[in-house]
């Protein structure tokens, strides 16, 4: 070019593989508008899951009025989150797994990552291939399996394309599955929608503040369990001002407006719902124009898993598992879809098991991520180089991360566990997610600014605050 910046090998191009893994994007690099994460993070949420969480606040014994308000404020702290962390990938150009060696070391980031990306990852893939699966199969009549394979496999293309092909798609999803979800709201209304007051006899009562903090802490939970993915789809974007605050911006919108619409939209429902099966309630919701609906959850899928996917994939390669991004995705496809077909029954069951556990895990992961951003100095690029340097093995935020979880579990409350503390108060709700947060939050601040646990040969190796961050790249 004629200033002497190099031209970009991948640009915007829609149609050429990503050639980043885990790398930093370089400044010739960066393109797109902020407003892509809108599209990005509104289709990831149209989906069917969202409504059946809305459905619970009658069984919780919530009124109409308490189980919005518990919604919103869910979504708008998750959607806060969201926003703050896809900035800080506009800031820092490298993925949310990859700024997670700032605060817990080079290593000390792998047992994170491979609980929260990769085995999430292809728990949440597998859950949303058998709903994508089963909503294929019910509208053509072909085998469940041979259904979950052609979702897997458009995923599996769309994932190994990559960031720009993601993008483009979750635009054009987000005008196709609009529509289609706003037919569902309207006929689910008229057919069943109904309001409703606060019932202490309901069979999940645990009493009026306990069942607000659990129901609304689902909606937040739902937008925790994407925040070490934010940064990911984000870190293309050019790093100004401008363009970090309305990154922050679209993000959080994208997320609150899906979250409360279909969340909402559950509530009032929920009430008319006999089945907790998702295809069958379904069918009752939309009566006679079941084939839309159907054919909107079987797209919803797709929204859904790019990211998980994709994500999935950026975090296998964290790892540092020596493969590729392409057969990263390759593997983590296969195994959702293997256990797709194992799964592929009590599909709610699972889905809220996943929602609770990502959530206790993740709070303190997200936790450290943002004080180490913002006290820790991590939001100067010229850093960036630390987070490729193999020297520091070991730093305390993992221990506040660590520390955080460990902190939750005699709150934990869930079909998988329950701690002694929710069992002998259950009417206080599900705390563990704030309790993992306020800990690990108190952990970071007591530790952060001492040396490193853990450093090869004794001290970590000099980092030039003038080393072109462009220079560290697939490490």
């Amino acid at each position: 070019m004629t200033d002497g910046t190099p031209a970009p090998v991948y640009g915007s191009a829609v149609t050429k593989v990503e050639p980043f893994g885990v790398d930093h994007i370089p400044d010739n690099e960066r393109h797109g508008r902020p407003s892509s994460q809108f599209f990005v993070w509104f289709a990831a949420g149209l989906n069917f899951p969202i409504i059946l969480l809305g459905f619970s606040a009658a069984w919780f014994g919530l009124s109409f009025a308490s189980a919005v308000t518990a919604i919103v404020t869910g979504a708008a702290l998750g959607s806060v989150l969201m926003g703050v962390m896809s900035r800080m990938g506009v800031r820092l150009g490298v993925p949310q797994q990859i700024q997670a060696r700032g605060p817990l070391g080079f290593f000390g980031n792998f047992l994170p990552v491979a609980y929260i990306n990769v085995f999430a990852g292809i728990g949440w893939a597998a859950v949303t291939v058998i709903l994508g699966g089963k909503a294929i199969a019910e509208l053509t009549h072909l085998p469940y399996w041979l259904c979950a394979a052609a979702l897997t496999a458009v995923e599996l293309v769309v994932s190994i394309y990559g960031y720009n092909m993601i993008n483009y798609l979750q635009k054009v999803l987000t005008y196709v599955l609009t529509p289609l979800f706003l037919l569902i709201t309207v006929v689910a209304v008229i057919r069943g929608g109904s309001f409703f007051h606060a019932d202490p006899h309901a069979s999940g009562y645990i009493g009026a503040t306990g069942g607000w903090i659990t129901f609304g802490g689902w909606f937040l939970s739902f937008l925790v369990a994407w925040a070490p993915f934010a940064s990911d789809y984000s870190r293309y974007l050019p790093d100004t001002p401008q363009v970090i605050t309305r990154t922050a911006w679209y993000t959080g919108l994208g997320n609150f407006v899906t979250i409360c619409w279909l969340g909402i939209l559950g509530v009032i429902v929920g009430g008319s719902a006999t089945s907790s099966d998702s295809i069958t309630a379904l069918h009752e919701l939309a009566g006679p124009f079941a084939v839309p609906a159907l054919i909107a959850v079987g797209l919803s899928a797709l929204a859904q898993n790019f990211l998980n996917v994709y994500g999935g994939a950026i975090s296998v390669q964290t790892l540092k598992i020596p493969v590729t991004r392409a057969q990263a995705v390759t593997a983590i496809c296969l195994l959702a879809y293997t256990i797709s077909l194992w799964g592929n029954s009590g599909t709610e069951a699972k889905f809220k098991v996943f929602l609770n556990l990502t959530a206790y895990f993740i709070a303190p992961f997200a936790a450290v991520l943002l004080l180490d951003y913002y006290l820790a100095g991590r939001s100067d690029p010229t850093r960036i180089a630390e987070l490729y340097d193999r020297h520091r093995i070991l730093d305390w935020g993992f221990i506040a991360w660590a520390g955080g979880v460990a902190a939750s579990v005699p709150f934990w409350q869930s079909s998988f566990y329950t701690g002694p503390f929710s069992k002998a108060y259950p009417g206080a709700g599900d705390l563990s997610m704030f309790i993992a947060a306020a800990a690990g939050t108190l952990l970071y601040l007591l530790t952060y600014r001492l040396k490193p646990l853990w450093t090869r040969d004794g001290a970590a190796s000099p980092v030039p605050s003038t080393q072109s961050p462009t220079a560290f790249t697939g490490s």
